[in-house]
């Protein structure tokens, strides 16, 4: 079979190699770069020099933190570094199901229920929730695991213009009155850095009889006066009936979660197939994710930081000229424009030692092109003065301001 060239896949693949090989030989290919060395937990080590790190979803600045590292250690310890299988079978670990109270009592929810990953925790919810017959709402720019579970659910799937609520109940009016309806929107969206308008939205779902899924990826540990997320941010608890968030961003773990009901869950863990046919978190990880829920709690500076770093790195960039859309959080994108514009003001930042990473077509549209700027609690004031005035020389480099 290989060497074929004369079929539609061998194509793609030769499509694909070709846009790989032209981006390394002008030596704008910057993905999968190994780093060599975590410095701190704003600093990287990539190819022997030390970067300012400002592509981390650790906004917390938790990687590395001692009573994590401490609690994953002893869980490796005592469970060693894998479970006997899915849980369902194989059995469940005291962790697993500490882990789980942990995140239900953090998300103020009755119950929660974990996967491998975030990605999975999406696709399983809405599978599990919705099919045939049934209508599901998704925001135009929601993330890819978000619509890969609205495709294979197999209900009627409609996207509504982004953070449009005219749209979005212009959408639910087409519905059947007596059908299943589920609304699904980011907290946070992951290349734009918004926040959804969760007053309305939920007011939507409330006036149309649609249960609303809200994906936390990016905002536990960045929204609320406690970091718990939008429904804190909003002061609007209890206004999300699936409330799912991620164990590997802010929660330098992996996998993913969702709380709610007693009897949602109940629901997930019979009918979820993810749940039923996927391993479950390792001990280490389980052990990690636990203790840093706990950790947000115990060191509420982390957040005022997170959001004074945030303040000063976003309004900076906005005064320097570059547009970061409606960006209000730790996500800021830089918009450059066409790919290569893209690409030539990363390759300015890491020769001036600031790890950046372009975001480019078809993962965003044609002409927004971008820098998907992070910053971090774990950022110093000099740190990121050196960062804005790296970003600057290099925006006025390769003509984006």
């Amino acid at each position: 079979m290989t060497g074929r060239t004369d079929d539609k896949i061998s194509q793609r693949l030769q499509a694909w190699r070709a846009r790989v090989d032209e981006t390394k030989a002008a030596d704008f290919y910057f993905y999968n770069q190994p780093i060599d060395e975590l410095c701190g937990g704003s600093r990287v080590m990539v190819r022997g020099r030390e970067m300012l790190m400002f592509a981390s979803y650790s906004y917390l600045g938790l990687i590395g933190h001692p009573k994590i590292s401490a609690a994953a250690k002893a869980a490796v310890d005592q469970y060693g570094t894998g479970t006997h299988g899915v849980r369902l079978l194989a059995g469940s670990l005291r962790l697993h199901t500490e882990l789980e109270e942990t995140i239900a009592h953090f998300k103020k929810a009755e119950a929660a229920i974990t996967y491998s990953s975030g990605f999975v925790t999406n696709v399983a919810a809405i599978t599990a929730l919705v099919g045939r017959h049934d209508y599901i709402f998704s925001d135009k720019i929601n993330h890819a695991s978000i619509v890969e579970g609205c495709i294979l659910s197999g209900a009627n799937f409609i996207r509504f213009k982004h953070n449009d609520m005219s749209d979005l109940e212009r959408c639910l009016q087409k519905a059947e009155s007596d059908a299943a309806k589920l609304v699904v929107v980011d907290a946070v969206f992951s290349m734009d850095g918004d926040i959804i308008n969760l007053p309305e939205v939920s007011a939507l779902c409330r006036k149309y009889s649609a249960w609303l899924m809200v994906d936390e990826a990016h905002s536990v540990g960045v929204l609320g006066a406690t970091g718990r997320g939008i429904e804190e941010h909003f002061g609007m608890e209890g206004a999300i009936d699936v409330k799912m968030g991620t164990l590997s961003k802010t929660i330098p773990s992996v996998g993913g979660y969702i709380a709610g009901s007693h009897d949602l869950i109940n629901l997930l863990r019979h009918a979820s197939r993810p749940y039923i046919f996927s391993a479950a978190i390792p001990p280490a990880q389980a052990a990690a994710a636990k203790a840093a829920f706990e950790v947000i709690l115990e060191e509420p500076w982390r957040i005022t930081k997170l959001r004074e770093n945030t303040d000063h790195f976003l309004g900076t960039l906005k005064e320097m000229g570059f547009n970061t859309l409606y960006s209000e959080t730790a996500i800021v994108p830089i918009i450059c424009g066409p790919d290569e514009r893209a690409f030539a003001m990363v390759a300015h930042c890491q020769r001036d030692n600031v790890f950046a990473l372009p975001v480019v077509s078809p993962a965003v549209p044609e002409g927004l092109a971008r820098l998907r700027a992070t910053v971090t609690a774990a950022h110093s004031p000099d740190e990121i003065n050196r960062a804005l005035e790296v970003m600057e020389q290099a925006g006025k480099a390769a003509g984006v301001i």
